[in-house]
């Protein structure tokens, strides 16, 4: 069971510390187990709680009313909720597969994805659920502080059901470009980038797919045997960004009549001169309407 401080707790589900505090103080809701040296600290159960109770919450529920109920009254309250069709459920969705990362639940993962591609489509899903809850999970994930399995697990199973929508696509472009898609050395997210090979197949592009940590000499393999009409990579780690200036030189001087695009989250202090064959892509819908 993993345990979070009250800064962790905050940061994932949403809620302020001020809120954490007066729930706890006013109604004693949400009450954090202490250390030795006083340090609230929470665990998965309790995270769900808040994630549920912020889901009634910001559909007119009051937190005096859902202090009083009991945890299978608030389970109950959300699931009438979601069967209400003027509701927005995005809140749901992502609290559900945050669930089913936290207690490695095969079944509700798999429950929970199929239902929202079916209501939201596999893009608007993608787009609207899965991103944003890989973002909230994230930076907990890269601080370690959410075991490394519950990224393992999660991770793997999105990568199944792209892969498997992918497979599942037959559609012929007679103007179909080449893209070779990678990731550069030392970055293994690998779900962006698989996604960006579900929208490219399903225009009907020819697809040369690498995969993650892809070695400098592999992309000049692949420049003397083949013509390639556009690259794409994500670089999203700290690791591969610290590196990735000597992987845009490269795709500079080998794909100089490739159209080059980069999906990235540079910041400030991050020193990277992007050369002028290559352009950022900032988001999916920008990524969209360019193929």
């Amino acid at each position: 069971m993993t345990q979070y401080t009250i800064d962790q707790f905050s940061e994932i589900t949403g809620i302020t510390k001020f809120l954490l505090r007066t729930w706890e103080n006013r109604y004693g809701y949400l009450k954090a187990k202490r250390t030795s040296t006083n340090i609230r600290i929470y665990d998965d159960y309790m995270l769900m709680q808040a994630l549920n109770t912020n889901y009634l919450l910001s559909n007119g529920f009051k937190i005096s009313q859902v202090a009083k109920l009991s945890d299978n009254d608030v389970i109950e309250a959300v699931n009438d909720l979601k069967i209400n069709s003027e509701v927005d459920n995005q809140e749901f969705y992502i609290n559900e597969i945050i669930a089913s990362a936290l207690f490695f639940d095969t079944r509700k993962f798999n429950e929970i994805y199929d239902e929202g591609v079916e209501t939201y489509s596999l893009i608007g899903f993608y787009k609207s659920i899965i991103l944003i809850t890989l973002q909230r999970l994230g930076v907990l994930w890269l601080t370690n502080r959410v075991s490394p399995a519950h990224e393992h697990f999660l991770s793997e199973l999105i990568k199944q059901k792209i892969a498997s929508a992918t497979d599942n696509l037959k559609i012929e472009n007679p103007n179909a470009k080449k893209w070779l898609l990678f990731l550069p050395e030392d970055e293994y997210h690998e779900i962006g980038l698989l996604f960006a090979k579900f929208l490219l197949y399903q225009k009907g592009h020819e697809i040369i797919y690498l995969g993650a940590n892809v070695p400098h000499i592999s992309l000049s393999n692949i420049k003397e045997n083949t013509i390639v009409d556009n690259t794409l990579l994500f670089s999203i780690s700290n690791s591969s960004k610290s590196n990735l200036q000597s992987t845009l030189n490269v795709i500079r001087n080998i794909y100089k009549e490739s159209n080059n695009y980069l999906i990235t989250n540079l910041r400030d202090n991050d020193i990277v001169q992007i050369p002028k064959n290559i352009q950022i892509i900032n988001d999916l819908d920008s990524f969209i309407k360019l193929i």
